[in-house]
């Protein structure tokens, strides 16, 4: 009589939930992989299909393609609504259960607005390719609108774009969009000149790009604002609507805003019953596990990992690296052999591209920035992208946009014109 397989259910197939389920793939178990989407996405370039220089296929790929000779997994889409630890049960939200015998938990993170939820449909956030495409038709609309307007104040107040929050994605958001205005629109319309219009990039620190040395924010700061945007710190936001933000208690007309200032853990982990940290996310164990469930484990941005007195970033190195890790864990418990050595993230350096032959770079004690950083960027993130089809469309777009200044994806889709609406778009 043979025996059935261990169960393992993974939530999330980011960058912990698919490296940790390629990572067994040769192992004697049933793999189920649950997400809410068909697709892995590579959201660190998701800003650029945000920004009209690539489209949704080239920065993600469908999960059973990815997976397809794996023959120890089964891909479903679906959401999970609640856990049941003590059961070992997971509740969809169409009503159906799974059973698992071990649990991995990568569902990611979302926006947090810091207890002002009601500024979301005036500042969307970043997270997944519908936010992306949102973004990117709501930056376009606003030149459109203001082509069309007649009151000069409204049409400055449609070319006025704020990005709240100065990390990466913010000053990656600020630094595309200046080139865009300056660059790529040049001389498409008649009435407006979009090279008149102002991004700001609002961060509410002493600095941007925090995590980096003071000496490459500098930098940043400085090839920004080479780039025209204007870079305020130390500024907070105290309310965003429709027709603009207040900071400093002075209101500033801008219609079109973009939240990059802050990211709260999928909600999932409240039905655990276990401890959280401030930003939602579960304190594990130094094997990732949930403390009083050894078979159920966490990873990537839903994971509270403390390491040499710092939390480890929610990046994706980090969700890269915890998948692995489980994996591991997995396949020790499953050969009777002791348990690896606790977790500990390798910090392979960070990077941000600031713009067009612009960027930094902070890898093993070396500090870049400039052009030479950016071609260290550039050649990072290809190599990074999953299949050979998303790098080689990748390297082809970037190319085009290097010589030409064009951006290849920029089409508006959907049926509202208006701004402000929080429409999905499935195109692009």
């Amino acid at each position: 009589m043979t025996t059935a397989p261990q169960r393992i259910v993974i939530v999330g197939g980011g960058f912990a939930g698919l490296w940790a389920t390629r990572a067994l793939r040769d192992a004697p178990v049933s793999i189920l992989l649950i997400d809410r989407a068909n697709h892995h996405l590579f959201q660190p370039l998701l800003y650029q299909v945000a920004t009209a220089g690539l489209s949704s296929p080239d920065i993600a790929a469908p999960l059973r393609h990815i997976l397809r000779r794996q023959n120890n997994v089964e891909v479903r889409m679906a959401t999970v609504a609640r856990i049941e630890p003590d059961a070992r049960r997971l509740h969809l939200d169409d009503g159906s259960v799974v059973d698992y015998d071990t649990l991995l938990l990568a569902s990611g993170a979302t926006h947090a607005y810091f207890g002002h939820d009601d500024w979301a449909p005036f500042a969307p956030g970043l997270k997944t390719l519908d936010d992306a495409l949102l973004l990117r038709r709501r930056l376009l609309l606003a030149f459109e609108h203001a082509e069309a307007e007649t009151d000069s104040a409204r049409r400055e107040a449609w070319l006025s774009f704020a990005i709240v929050g100065g990390g990466p994605t913010g000053v990656e958001l600020a630094g595309t969009l200046a080139e865009i205005a300056r660059h790529t629109l040049k001389r498409e319309f008649r009435r407006i000149d979009p090279a008149s219009a102002r991004v700001r990039l609002i961060e509410a620190g002493p600095r941007i790009l925090s995590s980096f040395p003071a000496a490459l924010s500098a930098r940043a700061q400085k090839q920004l604002e080479r780039l025209g945007v204007e870079v305020v710190t130390g500024a907070a936001v105290e309310a965003i609507d429709a027709q603009g933000y207040r900071s400093g208690g002075a209101f500033v007309p801008a219609r079109t805003v973009v939240w990059a200032a802050g990211v709260a853990a999928s909600p999932l982990a409240r039905s655990l019953g276990v401890e959280l940290d401030r930003a939602g996310r579960v304190r594990v164990l130094p094997d990732l596990s949930v403390p009083g469930h050894p078979e159920i484990f966490v990873a990537g941005d839903l994971a509270s990992v403390v390491q040499d007195g710092k939390p480890v970033p929610g990046v994706a190195p980090a969700a890269k690296q915890m998948g692995n890790y489980v994996a591991r864990v997995v396949r020790n418990r499953l050969a009777a052999c002791p348990a690896p050595p606790p977790f500990r993230y390798r910090d392979h350096g960070n990077l941000a591209t600031i713009g067009r032959m612009a960027a930094i770079v902070d890898v093993h004690g070396w500090k870049l920035s400039g052009l030479f950083a950016w071609w260290f960027w550039l050649a990072a993130h290809v190599f990074f992208l999953i299949g050979f089809r998303n790098r080689l469309s990748v390297l082809i777009n970037w190319a085009v946009a290097y010589w030409s200044y064009q951006r290849a994806a920029r089409i508006i889709i959907g049926h509202k014109a208006a701004s402000g609406d929080n429409e999905s778009v499935d195109a692009g």
